[in-house]
């Protein structure tokens, strides 16, 4: 999977997956005892720690046996270490953190962040086994860029296309664009560091790489673009 994309321009990649709920629908939280947080802080969010304890443990220590199980590993291949609100799977092939934070925007929901990262082994992601471990588990794909990129150059590229499909929105400080690509049903995600991929259905690493294939494609009609992605 990585060797098909270059390694002079993507530093990395990950795979993101997210999911949301209320504080009060925790296992640990006891109504007349606890009260709600009112804001999304150190303090707050160290209290969501314990509260959402029982369902980070869960749902962590499932995912230790599917990926045991299903990928053969022995017990020195796979570690898991539980730190709430964040649990992070060590893997020989690969890493998988868990991360459960309040919502800033309404700090009486919660937000879990699943990421796939530090691939070491990229034919990993295209077997059957790796598959139905992370079916539907994310639907983020995120490449780090080794030099960066210019916002506003991709911006320029987009706009110097003639009788292109290919379309983008900015803000005025262009800090990022969002890019609208023909025949696919994700969104194109470009800041300085990264090109982020966000598709509308939760899938696995290796159907989310086979969308992307269309974005690269779409890219290649200008050198501008083709140099973001490769």
């Amino acid at each position: 999977m990585t060797g098909a994309l270059p390694s002079a321009i993507i530093a990395g990649i990950s795979f993101i997956g997210r999911s949301s709920g209320g504080v009060k629908q925790l296992a640990g939280f006891r109504k007349g005892h606890h009260t709600l947080p009112d804001a999304a802080n150190a303090v707050t969010n160290a209290f969501l720690g314990k509260i959402c304890a029982g369902e980070l443990g869960e749902q962590a220590e499932a995912l230790f046996q599917k990926v045991r199980t299903g990928l053969g590993y022995k017990r020195k291949d796979v570690a898991l270490a539980l730190t709430p609100p964040l649990a992070v799977l060590n893997a020989r092939d690969f890493t998988v953190e868990i991360a459960y934070a309040l919502e800033a925007a309404d700090p009486a929901r919660y937000a879990v962040v699943q990421t796939l990262h530090s691939l070491r082994q990229g034919d990993l992601v295209q077997t059957e086994e790796f598959a139905a471990i992370f079916a539907a588990a994310f639907t983020e794909i995120s490449f780090v860029l080794k030099q960066g990129v210019r916002v506003e150059a991709v911006i320029d590229a987009i706009e110097a296309l003639e009788e292109s499909e290919l379309a983008v929105d900015y803000p005025a400080d262009c800090r990022e664009c969002q890019i609208r690509v023909p025949g696919v049903d994700a969104q194109v995600r470009c800041t300085e560091a990264s090109m982020d991929i966000l598709f509308p259905r939760a899938d696995s690493p290796r159907e989310l790489l086979a969308e992307f294939a269309a974005v690269r494609s779409a890219f290649a009609v200008s050198p501008a673009l083709a140099g973001v992605i490769g």
